[in-house]
């Protein structure tokens, strides 16, 4: 909904590259683990300035440029897992408060500090993921429950930093959500994206692409 206020709880960077085992990461090193910074920080086309990714080849690019998870999905899986999820543990750049981030709708607009930020995508888990988290069917679970959060493209660069207002200051009319595109439960909405939506990526194409597939498939059977 234009005008809707949320704030930022945590601006986190890449603390260090870890290991990974060969079965969980073809590259064997992984940024997920992201922490807090006490300070603003400069944000990029490409993402905020001390962020990186590993796996270039399925992640990052302007399309990926920053990752955003709400807090109100975070205690829910905190209370689900009996464990505190601090910010960053789910690999976001952005822990964020009163917005409903996972049911964004593609292609909204946000203004935080002097940035304007375009959700461009959900989350989808991988393996890596899993292995971070350590909880039995982490991947399963996490798709079943569809708070995958959102990426981010960035339109204007600035900075951001922890208790800046996040303003929702556009939302494309086809009202069609990160949720939504993530699950691909109705294939008529996912065709309305496509059509009407010309902001999203050869990415978010090919994913629309997987679930008309899937439909395609359920329907012969």
């Amino acid at each position: 909904m234009t005008g809707a206020v949320g704030r930022v709880l945590a601006v986190c960077v890449v603390h260090a590259e870890l290991e990974v085992p060969a079965k969980s990461s073809k590259v064997g090193r992984t940024a997920i683990d992201k922490r807090p910074v006490p300070h603003r920080v400069p944000v990029r086309a490409l993402g905020l300035d001390g962020d990186h990714v590993c796996d270039t080849a399925h992640h990052g690019g302007t399309h990926q440029a920053v990752y955003a998870y709400a807090e109100e999905d975070a205690q829910r899986w905190s209370a689900e897992l009996n464990r505190d999820l601090a910010a960053g543990w789910f690999g976001e750049n952005l822990r964020l408060a009163g917005l409903p981030v996972s049911d964004a709708v593609i292609g909204e607009r946000w203004t935080i500090g002097d940035t304007l930020l375009e959700v461009s995508a959900p989350r989808v888990p991988c393996s890596t993921f899993q292995w971070h988290a350590n909880e039995q069917q982490w991947v399963k679970r996490f798709t079943a429950q569809a708070n995958t959060g959102a990426y981010l493209r960035v339109l204007t660069e600035g900075t951001i930093g922890a208790g800046d207002e996040v303003r929702v200051v556009y939302v494309p009319e086809h009202g069609v959500t990160v949720r939504e595109l993530f699950t691909g439960a109705d294939p008529d909405r996912l065709d309305l994206l496509a059509a009407v939506e010309p902001t999203i990526s050869d990415d978010v194409r090919m994913q629309i692409d997987r679930h008309r597939r899937r439909h395609a498939a359920a329907a012969r059977r």
